[in-house]
């Protein structure tokens, strides 16, 4: 049996020295903004509208590489990393996994504006680095969102 994967786009928001994160309801586990990239939408554009959609936040993404254009090429933003993360086990194998872009971004301010059936604003927590230490998220998380805050500040 094969391994389903989905792409998927995750972006650590930033304001004044905190990433924000909630906890996942079907994981249990504290995430980021973030979802599935849709069949016309590119990374970089899905990790803003997952953003836009679960906190109301615009979110500009970080980008840091050469740019390289020509008629029939463009860059992209990079990611900060690029995932591969196990989903569902079934018995001795994984069943689903997602590949995961994982953008860091910042914005102005902290209003929260979830859009309809999203998570309620009072969901998401504001996160500094020293609260990232506390052992309800998982070390990937802690490490990257101490990157993005050390990053974007």
């Amino acid at each position: 049996m094969e391994t389903t994967r989905h792409f998927v786009a995750t972006v650590y928001v930033v304001n004044d020295g905190a990433t924000l994160l909630h906890e996942h309801r079907k994981l249990g586990l504290w995430l980021p903004p973030g979802g599935h990239v849709e069949r016309d939408e590119l990374p970089h554009e899905a990790a803003r509208r997952e953003a836009r959609e679960e906190t109301g936040l615009e979110v500009a993404l970080y980008e840091s590489h050469d740019d390289v254009h020509s008629p029939t090429v463009r860059s992209l933003p990079e990611p900060a990393h690029l995932l591969l993360e196990d989903i569902d086990r079934l018995e001795d194998r994984v069943a689903h996994q997602h590949v995961d872009f994982v953008y860091y971004g910042r914005v102005d301010d902290r209003d929260l504006d979830p859009g309809d059936g999203e998570r309620a604003a009072e969901a998401w927590e504001w996160v500094t680095p020293e609260e990232l230490e506390e052992d309800r998220f998982d070390s990937d998380v802690r490490r990257l969102g101490r990157e993005a805050i050390s990053l974007l500040g």
